[in-house]
């Protein structure tokens, strides 16, 4: 039986404020060919999974915290119990908008790497607005551009 456990799971920290435990896929012990699954930890106060969109489809679903959504053209805050759907190829983003942090599991199919992740180590993510469609209008602002 193989297990991730994710009090031995280091992780990765982003520059946008978030720590990402991968707990299907990516480094974890456990691999599936149809789905990667992790966990993330924003910071209070606008840590963020930054303006991105993947070929995968995506669920977010919160387990502490608020969290603004956005997705496409929609804005929306997201607390504890909540899901939202990701469909492939809409560009998305979740900030936390509280002052405690914000915990959450993604899952999305099918398994394999999501550019973002790589994008934004290396300060290449398209931005908002340029190279990337603008955020909803109100929405907290792409957290790792300048």
């Amino acid at each position: 039986m193989k297990i991730a456990d994710l009090n031995k799971i280091e992780g990765r920290t982003y520059p946008a404020r978030r720590r990402t435990q991968n707990l299907v896929g990516g480094a974890s012990p456990i691999q599936a060919k149809n789905f990667a699954m992790g966990f993330v930890t924003l910071e209070p106060d606008g840590g963020q999974v930054p303006w991105h969109n993947q070929e995968q489809e995506e669920v977010y679903f919160v387990l502490e915290g608020t969290g603004e959504m956005c997705l496409g053209t929609e804005r929306q805050v997201l607390q504890s119990g909540q899901a939202a759907y990701i469909p492939c190829g809409i560009f998305h983003q979740m900030t936390n908008i509280g002052s405690t942090f914000l915990k959450m599991l993604y899952c999305y199919g099918p398994a394999g790497d999501v550019a973002h992740w790589k994008q934004e180590l290396a300060g290449t993510l398209p931005k908002a607005g340029v190279a990337a469609p603008s955020l909803p209008e109100g929405a907290q602002p792409q957290c790792t551009w300048k």
